[in-house]
């Protein structure tokens, strides 16, 4: 197998990591429920964003359209960024290709919630468990399932600024876990390689 059908098998099994994850929680949660899985600092708690990664949000109905277009582009252009690494002469380094795999499986398993989570799911609210063949949002409106929560301490109250807040507290799901884990181990451990395209 080559090193372009390993990167697509490894792409493939994270988004399928991704919507089995999204779907297991909606299917069988409501908004708002949460279970402990290690104690109390990981934690699934089923909650669904409307814009950007971490809850983060902006411009309504248009925002999302321009966000959901902004995902896509960004994909396309991954996808044609490391088609172009691998039909180089001089081989690049497997964790750079890797680390753009991540980021583009990460960026395509949220634009698959946007593009079709409204289409083929009903809406999911406090004591309402989501079901398949419903239609909540229409194409390109629907909402990130987000599960991921580490509330791995809370600030004593004599803190200043931040007492008594939850020290880590974005709820997020495995595709931003991939763009963050892909982007961190670039920048960290293959700095030279981009710096030296940039020369």
């Amino acid at each position: 197998m080559n090193k372009g059908k390993k990167l697509l098998l490894l792409g493939i099994v994270l988004i399928v990591i991704d919507q089995v994850m999204k779907i297991l929680v909606k299917t069988n949660m409501s908004i708002g429920e949460q279970f402990n899985v290690i104690g109390d600092w990981f934690r699934i708690l089923f909650i669904e964003n409307k814009g950007m990664a971490f809850g983060m949000s902006f411009g309504g109905v248009v925002g999302k359209y321009l966000l959901t277009a902004f995902r896509i582009g960004l994909f396309a252009f991954l996808v044609w960024w490391i088609r172009k690494l691998l039909r180089r002469e001089n081989p690049v380094p497997t964790g750079v290709l890797v680390g753009l795999t991540l980021i583009a499986a990460g960026a395509l398993g949220n634009i698959f919630d946007c593009l079709f989570y409204g289409l083929i799911f009903s809406e999911s609210a406090p004591g309402v468990v989501a079901t398949f063949g419903g239609h909540y949002a229409p194409f390109m409106q629907g909402k990130v399932v987000d599960m991921l929560y580490f509330p791995l301490w809370t600030w004593p109250d004599w803190v200043p600024f931040v007492g008594g807040d939850v020290f880590f507290e974005p709820i997020f799901n495995f595709a931003d876990s991939c763009v963050t884990v892909g982007a961190l181990y670039l920048i960290i451990f293959q700095f030279k390689f981009f710096s030296k395209e940039s020369d």
